[in-house]
């Protein structure tokens, strides 16, 4: 594993500047709550109006997510001075527009559009990532333990595309990790009987309780699609295999993760963009101590195709409600 700075992007100072007037000025008309379909279309018209070369960036990685499934920007202007105590509650989401949540629906619009899901968080389209008191061993975004390789929202037929993490506060030793591991890199280490059985539709990944039981009995693939640049959709936690084979499989490729994935350090103003179709995303461990200046991230989800989802999205809204 390597922890790196490298691979990332960060817009020249006027850039910056750019962006954060064209954010300013969707602020100013923004209603009572991010979630307003009003001011979710506001947002999709402003990303036109952001930086050519941000608007470059995002297209290029939207096309392809390179050899790291990850985009880096640095340095976004988030107005730090202006956050309140890092949210100490289950559920806690951004429902009042803010700098930080005006950036994310921007980008978010350059990536496809921003949905989220009714049992996750009320449907917030922009959620707090923030360790919750009594919560540290969890395996969710509540938790301060290490956090396992997933696919956000593996179990699910339509899960995001791009999972975006904005980085408010960090944690007080600045050591928590992004960690992130991407097919591309996976692949070439695996061994062919290893490949083959873990494209077979021998596994069940489980939903989060919140979600119910509904993709409990869906039978899926690990890597699926082209076989020299396969999807990845794996939850270290909550998939099994149900076959000899598969059980060898899913070991060799944790062995494969674990000396293969990167991580990074994320600072305030820092996003990264997680191709959720080929990468898994996990955290390092930290210590909390709810003291209102704990490490902070938001997260919001961005789909590609949002028509794939129609049937699950009442009134061809933002929010899938199964």
């Amino acid at each position: 594993m390597t922890t790196t700075e490298q691979r990332a992007a960060r817009l020249s100072g006027p850039e910056l500047a750019d962006l954060s007037r064209t954010a300013h000025k969707l602020l100013e008309r923004a209603p009572d709550r991010v979630d307003d379909p009003a001011w979710v279309a506001d947002a999709r018209r402003a990303w036109e109006e952001t930086p050519a070369r941000l608007r470059r960036l995002v297209r290029e990685f939207r096309r392809h997510s390179g050899t790291d499934g990850r985009l880096l920007l640095t340095g976004l202007p988030i107005g730090p001075e202006r956050l309140p105590d890092t949210p100490v509650v289950m559920g806690s989401a951004q429902r009042t527009p803010a700098l930080p949540a005006a950036l994310l629906m921007l980008i978010a619009h350059g990536l496809g559009d921003p949905a989220a899901f009714a049992a996750e968080k009320d449907g917030a389209l922009v959620q707090d990532v923030v360790p919750v008191p009594g919560q540290e061993e969890f395996q969710g975004n509540a938790g301060s333990v290490e956090l396992t390789f997933h696919t956000e929202n593996a179990f699910h037929p339509h899960r995001p595309d791009y999972v975006l993490l904005l980085c408010l506060r960090t944690d007080h030793e600045e050591q928590a990790e992004l960690r992130t591991c991407c097919s591309r890199r996976v692949l070439p280490r695996l061994t062919d009987r290893a490949r083959a059985a873990l494209a077979r539709p021998e596994y069940v990944t489980e939903p989060p309780p919140s979600f119910g039981r509904g993709g409990t009995d869906s039978l899926h693939g690990i890597l699926t699609g082209d076989p020299e640049d396969p999807d990845l959709c794996y939850d270290e936690a909550a998939t099994r295999a149900l076959t000899d084979a598969g059980r060898a499989a899913l070991a060799e490729l944790d062995t494969v993760i674990r000396g293969s994935h990167d991580g990074v350090r994320l600072r305030p103003g820092d996003l990264a963009v997680v191709d959720n179709r080929v990468t898994l995303h996990g955290r390092s461990s930290f210590r909390p101590r709810f003291d209102g200046r704990d490490r902070w991230l938001q997260r919001t989800f961005a789909f590609t195709d949002l028509r794939r989802s129609r049937n699950h999205r009442p009134a061809d809204g933002n929010v899938l409600a199964k």
